[in-house]
């Protein structure tokens, strides 16, 4: 069964989770399918691209699989997985990308979410990072998305406490650019879209690019990256992770002792 679910009219694109008995978990095979979908629309065109899920749906995504997490000593987020080729998808993608968000988002979700050009939520909204709940250190990257978008201390908060952030508070700090009632989230998201297909097509591609790129421009030491990947390792190498992910399926509380 397809995972994602794809539409494309008067050039806007729309990208659907389908994937609901699993709360719309970031499969392999979900994952797969939206960057195949952002390919077709590509190819078509596309002048905008809307990310949901199904209307009045309580979990926008769960995040990622856990029944697909590796094992210790495995990057649980190396740079070919799934989840960071379809992050790249998104942000190279040549026209806006909106996330209309009704529900919860969690862990990776969040991270997708943030990538996405314009994140349109409701009050049932909600943010959450969680991979300290799994003893999973998370790649430098995914933090810096989360960091550009909530700032820092905000996103201190997400990763140490893995607690949810309001749709109020994610509107205040502008990580929401929309909070609207969920009757109307639908008709005011696709609004938007039809105002950016009004505008010229290369100069809002550019754009896009421009501001990615001076997004990202900060420098950063080569040592400095070698240091974050040898603290990685050590945490997706640890009994924590393992205890983690145990306790994640048997729906209890990890006891984590720090190894």
């Amino acid at each position: 069964m397809k995972q994602i679910l794809q539409s494309f009219e008067n050039n806007i694109g729309t990208i659907t989770f389908n994937n609901d008995d699993k709360r719309n978990a970031l499969t392999f095979q979900l994952l797969d399918e939206l960057i195949e979908a952002l390919d077709e629309f590509e190819k078509r065109e596309a002048r905008a691209v809307i990310l949901r899920a199904k209307p009045g749906s309580k979990v926008w995504s769960a995040g990622l699989f856990i029944d697909e997490l590796p094992n210790a000593g495995e990057d649980p987020l190396s740079y070919n997985h799934p989840l960071e080729r379809a992050l790249r998808a998104i942000e190279g993608f040549p026209a806006p990308i909106i996330a209309m968000t009704e529900g919860s988002i969690w862990g990776g979700a969040c991270d997708l979410a943030t990538v996405c050009d314009i994140i349109i939520g409701t009050k049932d909204t909600t943010f959450a990072i969680t991979p300290a709940r799994l003893g999973v250190a998370y790649n430098s990257s995914g933090i810096m998305h989360v960091i550009r978008v909530f700032g820092l201390h905000t996103a201190k908060e997400m990763f140490f406490t893995a607690k949810p952030i309001s749709a109020e508070k994610a509107e205040r700090m502008g990580a929401l650019n929309h909070l609207v009632p969920a009757e109307e989230i639908e008709e005011f998201t696709y609004k938007m879209a039809k105002a950016i297909c009004f505008n010229s097509p290369l100069s809002v591609s550019v754009a896009k690019k421009q501001i990615n790129v001076l997004a990202q421009s900060t420098p950063i030491n080569p040592s400095t990256y070698e240091l974050i990947d040898e603290l990685r390792f050590k945490a997706f190498n640890s009994k924590d992770f393992m205890e983690g992910k145990r306790a994640f399926k048997e729906k209890r509380r990890a006891r984590f002792t720090g190894e």
